[in-house]
């Protein structure tokens, strides 16, 4: 710490922890509040507490000194399983360790929930900042704070929220930078994976990103063939990315359409998503993480969603194109639904119209 000419005292944090653990999505809405920490605080050491299956977005980022990965969801599975429980137990008491061996000056907790909130408690930090009692879903996790930043509105996008908590404790957020750090080896391994399939040029393929882990986010595999079909047709070559668990859909979709295209679900990492998706035209989505990640590399991203609301959590920037229909129910914001009016009546010429503006 310092003093100002008036005499007021000035914070000069040594370590900072953010805590952001996941999902994907919410993990790259935090990036733009990492530059800004970085910018205020060019000196200071800087560390991340993330969950495995989000590590690999902020490994290597050149704002952060540390990230301190934790197996929480793995944790638990083995926790429940006789033959693995004492080695979870071991790892999980080895990272809390880890956690309490640096006394952070300063620590902000960006995710707002009872899992993080716990590690937040368990850390010998200075200062826990994050919002305090008011914000929806926060599950009692500011009893773990000592400085508590008043609620904000839900309805502002979540970039914006998180850069308002620094803003709260005094570090100017005048720009917003993703640079999700993406290296050459990673162009290299997607452009591999690509020839491997037949396609040498990857800005002549359109990604298409259909499937997501909640039921009402999911639109008809048969209308996502036909987006695909008027992409080829128009001269694109066309990709379908997701995870392993992604495969058998993505086949059904492909088996649906007259002209061939690319399965690579399973078969990228978040960091050659990155890279494909930054060469790319534009990608196609569902309201999921690869849409994020298609935004935060400055691609133009048609986003289809049904029952979350793109004001909130929608692709970050003007040159996107979101589709939605304005139902009275929505966005409801529920994992679950009978009627899934959003998405059974949402066409595909919507989605169609929402590329071709996108291209121009």
């Amino acid at each position: 710490m310092s003093h100002d000419r008036d005499g007021s005292v000035i914070f000069h944090p040594v370590h900072i922890l953010i805590v952001k653990t996941s999902a994907i999505g919410d993990v790259i809405h935090t990036l733009p509040a990492l530059h800004a920490l970085r910018r205020h605080y060019p000196q200071a050491h800087i560390s991340w507490l993330i969950e495995e299956a989000a590590a690999d977005i902020v490994a290597g980022h050149p704002a952060l000194d540390r990230v301190l990965i934790s197996g929480r969801k793995r944790w638990a599975q083995a926790l429940r399983r006789g033959p693995e429980r004492l080695r979870a137990w071991k790892e999980l008491l080895g990272f809390v360790r880890e956690l309490r061996k640096t006394r952070y000056d300063l620590l902000i907790d960006f995710q707002g929930l009872l899992k993080s909130g716990i590690f937040v408690g368990l850390s010998r930090a200075e200062r826990k900042v994050g919002f305090g009692r008011g914000m929806a879903h926060a599950e009692c996790s500011y009893i773990f704070l000592n400085e508590k930043i008043p609620p904000v509105d839900m309805n502002i996008h979540a970039v914006k929220r998180e850069l308002m908590l620094l803003e709260a404790i005094g570090i100017p957020c005048d720009e917003v930078v993703f640079d999700i750090p993406i290296a050459p080896e990673h162009f290299q391994r997607i452009g591999a994976l690509l020839r491997a399939r037949g396609i040498a040029d990857p800005s002549r393929v359109v990604p298409i990103n259909p499937q997501a882990t909640w039921p009402t986010k999911l639109w008809n595999n048969k209308k996502f063939a036909q987006v695909g079909d008027w992409l080829c047709r128009r001269g694109f070559g066309v990709v379908f990315t997701g995870g392993k668990d992604d495969r058998k859909a993505v086949d059904e979709i492909i088996a649906h359409m007259q002209y061939p295209a690319v399965n690579l679900a399973g078969d990228t990492t978040l960091k050659t998503l990155a890279a494909l998706y930054s060469k790319a035209p534009m990608v196609i989505s569902t309201d999921t993480g690869p849409m994020h990640i298609g935004a935060a590399v400055g691609t133009p991203v048609v986003a289809i969603f049904g029952s979350t609301a793109p004001w909130r959590t929608g692709p970050y920037g003007e040159k996107h194109q979101v589709v939605r229909l304005d139902l009275s129910c929505g966005p409801c914001l529920k994992k679950q639904c009978d009627s899934r009016r959003c998405m059974v009546e949402l066409s595909p010429e919507l989605v169609i119209n929402a590329a071709s503006r996108v291209l121009g």
